[in-house]
């Protein structure tokens, strides 16, 4: 699959990245791309282009498989990012982590603030850091503001899991990988992951492994 040139013009290296069938290649940690920040979206792309991008986002994010994916995951430093979550979790797990399906959508220049003091922990991945999952505490509700696809603005208020996906995926396009908000101590394997930790809440891990949760979450 072609990667982008880092010096080329951005709508090029969104062509040279689009020329290949199927989903996109995703940057792994340790790549500058994921660190440099992006530029806000301002047309760099026809609105042809960016319709592709948006499908090519849509279809490696869903093969991934994640919830979310920012443009710089791709290696495109454009403040662009896709959320969407099915949400196929038991019921204890949707009500522990407020994780309920999200269609699919688009953030274009999005930026998120804290609606409140409660804060959230739970343990989190990432596409880019493949293999691992650490707790992370965030804020519980946030407003995000941008745009679509379209142009039209956005102005919502988004709680529980959703809300840390827009976080995650809006941090991203700050250059912030989650591992920089996280408890270093919680640090643990997909395997780790799926034999100690698969528990609704990180309550059980903080014990074993010795770090404290937000006083909601303990």
């Amino acid at each position: 699959m072609a990667t982008p040139s880092a010096q080329a013009p951005l709508a090029e290296q969104v062509e040279q990245l689009l020329a290949a069938d199927g989903p996109l290649t995703i940057v792994a940690a340790g790549d500058p791309v994921l660190r440099q920040g992006t530029e806000p979206y301002d047309g760099q792309l026809e609105p042809a282009l960016l319709a592709r991008f948006v499908v090519a986002l849509r279809e490696t994010m869903r093969a991934a498989p994640g919830v979310g994916l920012a443009a710089p995951q791709v290696g495109v430093p454009l403040r662009i990012a896709v959320i969407e979550d099915p949400a196929p979790v038991p019921e204890e797990v949707r009500l522990a982590r407020g994780r309920v399906p999200q269609p699919f959508r688009v953030l274009v220049n999005p930026s998120y603030s804290p609606v409140g003091a409660a804060r959230a922990a739970f343990f989190e991945g990432c596409l880019s850091v493949p293999g691992w999952q650490a707790v992370v505490a965030r804020p519980a509700m946030v407003r995000l503001t941008g745009q679509d696809e379209h142009g039209r603005a956005l102005d919502e208020v988004f709680t529980g899991w959703p809300a840390r996906i827009v976080q995650h995926e809006t941090d991203h396009l700050d250059g912030t990988l989650y591992l920089d908000r996280a408890e270093p101590r919680s640090l643990s394997s997909a395997q780790a992951m799926a034999e100690r930790w698969n528990q609704p809440t990180p309550a059980e891990a903080g014990r074993a492994l010795g770090f404290e949760l937000p006083e909601s979450d303990a």
